[in-house]
């Protein structure tokens, strides 16, 4: 089994945002070799995730953020952390700091309407994406 692990920068421009990063790690599969396997798609970040959703329509991404925002509101005077980003800790937990995408034919194995997004919760801010590529 050949393993290769690259990571990449996502630039975030509003405090809650999905950023379809797709074709960033497409371009890493089709780059590390592998024809067959899977990617593990990680955040580094407590204040960040990676999920996997709808990336035809754009409406999708801005309803999940509305949604988490209702879920889990930015200012609550029950929050204890002095950060001020309580909510954007909570929303990286419940979404995950990981996802895993298998490899078919050198390519990412997505359905037809399916992306990888990167979550920005406490943004803006510059963020580090890791992506390890495992198979033959």
């Amino acid at each position: 089994m050949k393993i290769v692990q690259k990571d990449f920068r996502v630039s975030t421009r509003s405090r809650n945002q999905m950023i379809d990063i797709t074709s960033q790690v497409e371009s890493l599969v089709s780059k590390s070799g592998i024809t067959n396997g899977d990617a593990i798609v990680y955040c580094p970040h407590t204040t960040a995730a990676i999920t996997i959703n709808e990336n035809a329509d754009p409406s999708v991404p801005h309803d999940i953020i509305l949604a988490l925002e209702q879920l889990v509101p930015h200012r609550d005077p029950g929050y204890r952390h002095t950060e001020g980003n309580s909510d954007a800790h909570c929303k990286s937990s419940m979404i995950g700091c990981s996802r895993q995408v298998l490899i078919r034919n050198k390519s990412l194995d997505l359905g037809t309407w399916q992306g990888v997004f990167f979550c920005e919760f406490d943004g803006p801010r510059n963020r580090k994406v890791i992506v390890q590529i495992r198979g033959e």
